[in-house]
């Protein structure tokens, strides 16, 4: 198992930064590569929703299915993937900056490849994901400050 864990404080209400990062329409709205989503349930936000995200990563497109796992409103949100051989699951933790200036953004990614493949290239390919994650993290602190 791979694990990344980044945070960021981001200068915005907790629900901003919770709404920015739980429900995929603004996600996607403040990630710029993100290309494309496509809903899979009937459900938009929430546990069970499911949904198709297409994102540029790098000169290549990716395309990915993840579903809500797990939704506690204003304290966190875990989307589940499996792709390549390996399962992502993602958790965003959101709450007061202890420091009083906005929030505090945690989010940890666990990858845990159960194919042969995935398991020699998934330790691998930890810088490349935390670069990705970090600038993902870096749009959503300018979208919700710029929101909130």
């Amino acid at each position: 198992m791979t694990r990344t864990e980044l945070s960021r404080t981001i200068d915005a209400p907790v629900g901003t930064v919770f709404a920015t990062v739980a429900d995929i329409s603004n996600f996607s709205k403040a990630v710029p590569h993100i290309e494309h989503v496509e809903f899979l349930s009937e459900t938009r936000t929430g546990v069970g929703a499911r949904f198709r995200e297409t994102r540029l990563m790098g000169s290549r497109r990716a395309t990915t299915e993840l579903e809500v796992t797990e939704y506690v409103q204003d304290e966190h949100v875990r989307f589940v993937s499996d792709a390549g051989g390996t399962v992502w699951d993602t958790t965003f933790t959101v709450e007061p900056d202890p420091d009083g200036r906005g929030t505090r953004l945690v989010m940890v990614m666990e990858a845990r490849p159960h194919k042969l493949l995935a398991r020699l290239a998934t330790p691998l390919m930890k810088r490349v994901i935390a670069r990705a994650i970090d600038a993902d993290l870096d749009a959503v602190k300018a979208y919700a400050e710029a929101a909130g």
